[in-house]
């Protein structure tokens, strides 16, 4: 029996490293479906910001409510997975509570440690389920979120509640049969929270207790297998992406906004300016303007739009979807996220990828919300692992103006006030300072 047991641990657990190894190639090919772009320097820089911002919640802090809700949930995921770690060797060897010997009563510190942090994660999922649910959080019931979104992030909150009740119930029968002097379950000391409900279990028999922990223990690595595979389908990816995602994040300053290095070379070159890097070739002719599908798009974008937390900060701050407009930078994100996955399983299927009649722009995102952005970066300071929304909407932006020439006739008007007099208004450069001349004429005659 216990060879059987092995071996279905082992068929178990190598089901779903497949399933998850097949996932996690599959997101990597679609974030490499975007252009290459470099993002090796400032070392340095960029481990303290992936230390501040995604190890250390620095963001998440600016709603203290959720942030310590969110603490205990991130602390917790990553403290109770070391006892997964005990459940895998137990799997593979056959043993029950492998580390409690060699710890002794330390081990029993650690298990007190893991139930207080497992109450903390039932208890903050819980709020969540409340905050989105019952209080009904504004930035959780935007258009976006109907249907599926909201779902997975309920579910999520759901399956969570239910592992941490799995945990409860395997330690509550582990310490009935303790007492009972039970083979194979070794004296751990008493586990506070999970002492609780011994005595309402503590009448049934060994089997029926046996049978009680096995199920439960089986429950919660299967659980956790099958949620670590459902995490990569989910908003819940940023567990993991926050980490690459903080690392590679833009370092320079948050309004600027970078030019096509080849228009630049162009007009350099035009101008007479010499070039960067010292070559006076001619530019290799350029394959698009901007961004219209996911292609056109860095690699870094479609990273961003994998992380996505989905939780709505930078909506809630963005001046354009406070005043009614239709432009949602977390949408914006989801979007991208979406074409990248669509565009991703039909060319691992041999579909036509690309070539589906889609695009991004047009199918997924309307030029009604791109035009709607201020550009204020106020979606770049909001997030809580460093995405920004606003450059692949300025890519879009880009697209629309120098490849369709379909910009606003606004807009247009101003970029050939640009383009002729250096500067949004329709007058000559002479007379930019006519007003200052006007202004002293006045001061003059009232002295």
């Amino acid at each position: 029996m216990e060879y059987l047991s092995q071996l279905a641990f082992v068929v178990v657990l190598g089901f779903f490293s497949f399933l998850l190894y097949k996932r996690i190639n599959q997101i990597k090919k679609s974030i490499q479906l975007g252009r290459p772009i470099d993002r090796s320097d400032h070392s340095s820089e960029r481990w303290k910001t992936m230390l501040l911002v995604a190890l250390g919640q620095k963001k998440m802090f600016k709603k203290i409510i959720p942030a310590i809700l969110h603490i205990f949930i991130y602390v917790g995921f990553i403290v109770i997975n070391l006892e997964v770690l005990e459940f895998i060797l137990d799997g593979f060897f056959g043993t029950h509570r492998l580390f409690a010997p060699a710890l002794g009563g330390f081990y029993n510190v650690l298990m007190n440690l893991f139930e207080g942090l497992a109450l903390l994660v039932l208890l903050s999922c819980l709020a969540f389920l409340v905050r989105r649910n019952i209080l009904r959080v504004p930035r959780f019931k935007k258009p976006e979120m109907k249907g599926w979104p909201a779902m997975d992030g309920n579910l999520i909150l759901i399956i969570e509640v239910v592992l941490m009740a799995a945990i409860f119930t395997m330690n509550a029968a582990d310490q009935a049969l303790q007492i009972l002097g039970s083979e194979h379950y070794p004296e751990t000391g008493t586990i506070f929270f999970s002492n609780l409900f011994v005595p309402a279990i503590r009448m049934m028999d060994e089997l029926n207790l046996i049978i009680m922990e096995r199920v439960a223990w089986w429950f919660h690595i299967i659980g956790i297998l099958a949620f670590a595979v459902y995490v990569t389908y989910s908003k819940h990816l940023h567990i993991f992406l926050a980490f690459p995602n903080t690392y590679f994040s833009n370092l320079k300053a948050q309004g600027h906004m970078d030019n096509m290095d080849s228009v630049t070379n162009e007009v350099k070159m035009m101008l007479g300016m010499p070039v960067e890097g010292g070559d006076q070739q001619p530019p290799e002719e350029i394959g698009r303007f901007g961004a219209k599908d996911i292609n056109d798009l860095s690699w870094k974008n479609i990273m961003e739009s994998y992380s996505c937390t989905e939780c709505g900060r930078c909506t809630a701050e963005c001046p354009a979807n406070l005043t009614g407009k239709k432009l949602s930078p977390r949408k914006i994100m989801m979007d991208t996220r979406d074409r990248a996955e669509e565009v991703g399983k039909s060319i691992q299927k041999g579909g036509k990828g690309l070539e589906d009649g889609k695009t991004l722009l047009g199918d997924f995102i309307t030029k009604e919300e791109i035009n709607a952005c201020t550009s204020c970066n106020a979606c770049v300071e909001a997030c809580p692992v460093n995405i920004n929304p606003l450059d692949i909407i300025l890519q879009m932006r880009r697209y629309v103006a120098m490849e369709e020439s379909a910009s606003p006739a606004s807009w247009n008007s101003m970029f050939s006030n640009v383009e002729t007099n250096f500067a949004p208004w329709k007058f000559s450069p002479s007379d930019r300072f006519n007003w200052a001349d006007e202004l002293k004429n006045e001061n003059n005659s009232n002295q």
